[in-house]
């Protein structure tokens, strides 16, 4: 371990488990060993068990909807068939990154100790949080549970229930919860005939699912009001405040509501407090390139992997085509450290583009990267209740 080169994976959600798996099997074993160099995968995550978000909008419904067990799984558990000697799996959260020293801050969750740890390659795969614990993770998980609980709670006896945001999240929580305690209406009606909550699905647009076109929009729609949810375009959230149990949401046309519940799902945040604003976008995306998914203005070896990175529009299917991509390029340039040294050009590069050399002077391999190409189709699958959807 004294010779062990660090590579550091921040975020334990899609796309870094992906990282570290596709690594541990298929990268790590074929690196060089040069005068008895090693490798460590380090991989950081606030949570100790993973999310699975995705089934989150018919989870928050009940809890026998789905079992919890299969809702959120033990990270360190999914990598038991690895060595301690190639990889530590940590409960903590990035506070800092230093491109320079080449090192992470992070705190640990057990007791808030803080601990910086230099690596040899770092992924940035903390993903994105959504403004409510109950559709993502903020933290550690049994916030999240907690969430899930006290949603359970108040469902049963909610006569009003307000959902801001008209995207995937929000829509396919409307409809959940519609469906659950609504029902469906039935032939040749367009409503439930005896819905027990007045349910409101606020959309800050002119129609709902924007990456989608607007005859999917529509009937996304249409299956919404037949589990008894009203869809309101156009009207924006604009401040929450709390009046007793009921809470009152402020919209930026001037009119308030008032419900029992109010789930916000307008959008989501980068995961990325910790890293230097020169590296990212006025969101808070890390910069990243769109090609090769390397972090160029961090220095060799950095990459972003997943939602937190700019290249991509977000999504599983962007994760799924997005790890091939950075592996490859990762598995290169560590190979092209081992063999020639990351702080001076490979003596065997004929090449006269000045790109590449200049990618190479920072560390990366020569030749020809693998790169990514977004897929711009309609990709989106966005259940509308328990057998419907666009």
């Amino acid at each position: 371990m004294s010779n062990a080169q660090n590579i550091v994976i921040l975020g334990g959600s899609y796309a870094g488990l992906s990282v570290a798996h596709y690594f541990l099997k298929h990268i790590l074993p074929t690196l060089p060993k040069n005068n008895g160099a090693s490798y460590h995968v380090y991989l950081i995550d606030s949570s100790t068990h993973y999310y699975w978000r995705i089934a989150a909008p018919r989870a928050l419904v009940g809890k026998d909807m789905i079992q919890q067990d299969k809702m959120f799984l033990p990270i360190a558990d999914g990598f038991k068939q690895y060595d301690s000697s190639i990889f530590t799996f940590i409960q903590a959260t990035a506070t800092s990154m230093d491109t320079n020293a080449r090192t992470v801050t992070i705190e640990h969750a057990s007791n808030s100790d803080s601990q910086t740890l230099p690596y040899h390659a770092l992924v940035i795969a903390t993903g994105t949080r959504t403004p409510s614990p109950l559709l993502s993770l903020q933290g550690d998980y049994k916030i999240t549970q907690n969430a899930l609980q006290e949603m359970w709670g108040k469902l049963s006896s909610a006569k009003t229930i307000v959902i801001a945001g008209g995207g995937p999240a929000g829509v396919e929580t409307a409809g959940e919860i519609g469906e659950a305690l609504n029902g469906v209406a039935g032939f040749f009606q367009s409503r439930p005939a005896n819905p027990k909550a007045k349910i409101t699905l606020l959309s800050g647009s002119t129609k709902l699912l924007p990456m989608l076109r607007p005859a999917l929009a529509k009937q996304a729609e249409v299956y919404l009001n037949r589990v008894g949810v009203d869809v309101v375009h156009n009207a924006k959230m604009q401040s929450v405040d709390s009046a007793g149990a009921q809470t009152l949401i402020h919209l930026d046309n001037g009119s308030t509501l008032e419900a029992d519940i109010y789930i916000p799902a307008t959008g989501v945040t980068p995961n990325s407090a910790f890293v230097p604003a020169n590296l990212k976008t006025d969101k808070g995306y890390v910069k990243t390139n769109g090609k090769t998914l390397r972090v160029d203005e961090a220095g060799p070896r950095v990459y972003a992997a997943g939602d937190v990175g700019s290249y991509t529009r977000g999504g599983v299917m962007d994760i799924y085509d997005a790890i091939p991509v950075v592996l490859t390029n990762i598995k290169r340039d560590l190979q092209h450290a081992a063999t020639a040294g990351a702080s001076s050009p490979s003596p065997n590069n004929n090449n006269n583009n000045n790109n590449e050399k200049q990618s190479e002077l920072a560390g990366n391999a020569p030749g020809s990267d693998r790169t990514y190409k977004a897929n711009l189709k309609e990709t989106q699958l966005v259940p509308v209740g328990r057998s419907k959807g666009v």
